[in-house]
């Protein structure tokens, strides 16, 4: 599998183009603003969207789910206790700054261990609550796409409602930790040194890692 990164909105989303070089069939993960910059790309690699994937459902992540739709006629994809969040877009000032759109109702949901057939590869789902009630990641190969779960250097906020610290360490230090340590990072927004990384580098140097204990970690969270 291949992709693309698209950087889109004022908090500067990234929008992954997760794409079989044979077939060309594409998953566009996480559009969440500026849609006429994702486009573009889809058109000059010759892609076939075939899903959107949303990692979870805040504003920033969902904003061009109506265009990319709308342009593509293709199913929309989200953990269930996220999809609420789908239409709520056009309640929040917040949506109106970033310039996103209320997106459609969910065509599919998504669990854990799901497979999904891109072309002739697949993408797997893990279940990472925390940020949000219901947040996931993806595995590509040797590469994880972390929305945000998992920055570089950093984690997701739960600060924000639905948000909750002891569900994302259980995400962190249940699940993500124990993949394997080559997985390439990429995560929905660029933090940290490098764009991007490996789940090795994050073990060693995420400061948020290093909070091993539960009560180390939701003591770090409050401060």
């Amino acid at each position: 599998m291949n992709f693309e990164t698209v950087i889109v909105g004022a908090l500067e989303t990234n929008c992954y183009l997760v794409y079989c070089p044979e077939t060309h069939e594409c998953a566009v993960v996480d559009p969440g603003a500026e849609a006429e910059k994702i486009f573009p790309l889809i058109a000059e690699k010759g892609l076939h969207p075939i899903v959107i994937l949303n990692t979870h459902g805040h504003v920033d992540h969902i904003g061009a789910n109506k265009d990319i739709k709308d342009r593509f006629n293709i199913p929309l994809s989200i953990h269930p206790s996220d999809s609420a969040m789908l239409e709520s877009v056009h309640l929040l000032e917040l949506g109106f700054l970033l310039g996103a759109k209320a997106s459609p109702s969910a065509d599919n949901f998504l669990k854990d261990g799901d497979k999904i057939k891109i072309g002739k590869s697949f993408l797997r789902v893990i279940h990472t609550p925390g940020h949000t009630p219901d947040s996931i990641c993806l595995i590509i190969g040797n590469k994880i796409l972390t929305g945000d779960t998992l920055f570089v250097g950093e984690c997701g906020r739960t600060d924000l409602p639905g948000g909750n610290s002891g569900t994302l360490y259980d995400s962190l230090f249940g699940k993500i930790i124990k993949l394997d340590d080559d997985l390439e990072v990429y995560p929905g927004h660029d933090y940290g040194e490098k764009p991007d990384s490996t789940l090795e580098y994050e073990k060693k140097h995420n400061y948020v890692l290093k909070q091993r204990s539960k009560e180390e970690f939701l003591r770090f969270m409050r401060e």
